[in-house]
């Protein structure tokens, strides 16, 4: 009995020392341990014994769960653990901006071998030269865009 209690106990810490720990190692171990355990009380109580110890285990992981991701986050010290901020943004300009840009002049930011970047009113984009390669600093128009890049040409 006494070795069943330690490996739920060994079990439980182990998982809610896994929030201050980088990795998955702990919860692994404190897995195991659970398992351990009911698989011991399975072993020394028979059926109705071993399914009491996992009701019982069930229920001592469900409070700590709840301890560490319900409660802990509204505390001063589970604050600096959890995340609460958003990131508003994307990953590339809408459609509709990408059309406007049709037309445009701009300057190479990085070698267009075809592809680079390039700065239109200091904002940078990904560019594809329809002229092979182009070194940086070069003028540049754009005359479209395909998947995630603008077209561009050299100026004359």
């Amino acid at each position: 009995m006494t070795t069943i209690l330690l490996l739920f106990v060994l079990g439980i810490v182990l998982l809610v020392l896994d929030l201050f720990t980088p990795g998955i190692i702990l919860a692994i171990f404190g897995t195991l341990a659970l398992l351990a355990a009911t698989s011991q009380a399975f072993a020394q109580y028979g059926v109705g014994g071993g399914l009491l110890a996992f009701a019982i285990g069930a229920m001592l992981l469900t409070v700590a769960l709840y301890i560490e991701y319900g409660l802990m986050p509204k505390t001063r010290f589970g604050k600096k653990f959890f995340l609460h901020a958003e990131v508003h943004g994307t990953s590339q300009a809408p459609a509709a901006a990408i059309a406007a840009l049709t037309g445009r002049e701009g300057v190479s930011v990085t070698p267009l071998m075809p592809s680079g970047q390039i700065e239109i009113d200091g904002r940078r984009y990904e560019a594809l030269s329809l002229d092979g390669h182009i070194a940086t600093g070069a003028r540049l128009r754009v005359t479209g865009s395909q998947n995630f890049s603008l077209t561009v040409t050299k100026l004359s």
